[in-house]
């Protein structure tokens, strides 16, 4: 049984390589675009089922993996910055505040007739901005491209004054839900 991640991200390929496990990646061709009035739990749930779709009708007899990851705060979703202007505002809102991560992970597999998807959610409290700490932040630019506008495995990491819940969560791939999703779908988990 071949198992394909269905991501570009470095930082999703090297966390599924912590659970042992042989797979390819293929990045998903699905365009990303945000649903206006949709939740953010429809819309990670959404995305992370279509960038499975994708990469699984090139791949019909494989197990293919995918995943999304959005910020909500105050029941409003907080996807990738536009541009440093649109991060800076995301991060002023978030400054001194909590928010959820929520990471939707998505198995397909067209020739078993396997289509499951679940959420993670973890809840992130962020330092208030104290000595300009976010505006170096901006200037190092790895904000853009990060839902929410931070990295916690990077720089962003100093932005975050505790997490409740998996860290893997927030940083695109939780890994306990990942395990419990192969097997459940009877991918072997070592």
């Amino acid at each position: 049984m071949q198992l394909v991640l269905a991501s570009s991200s470095p930082r999703r390929k090297e966390l599924l390589a912590l659970l042992g496990l042989s797979f390819e990646v293929s990045s998903s061709e699905f365009p990303e675009h945000p649903m206006l009035g949709w939740l953010p739990l429809q819309q990670t749930t959404h995305f992370a089922q279509e960038k499975t779709y994708s990469v699984a009708k090139q791949r019909p007899q494989a197990f293919v993996l995918g995943s999304d990851t959005v910020i909500e705060l105050d029941g409003e979703l907080l996807g990738k910055p536009l541009d440093l202007v649109d991060a800076g505002s995301m991060l002023r809102r978030l400054a001194g505040r909590c928010h959820q991560v929520h990471t939707a992970v998505a198995v397909c597999c067209y020739e078993k007739g396997i289509d499951r998807v679940e959420v993670a959610t973890t809840r992130v409290t962020m330092k208030a901005d104290v000595e300009g700490a976010y505006s170096r932040y901006l200037a190092s630019q790895e904000s853009l491209g990060k839902a929410g506008a931070y990295a916690i495995q990077g720089l962003g990491g100093d932005l975050v004054e505790r997490i409740g819940g998996d860290y893997t969560t927030v940083v695109g791939l939780p890994l306990k839900l990942v395990a419990r999703l192969l097997q459940s779908v009877g991918y072997p988990i070592s």
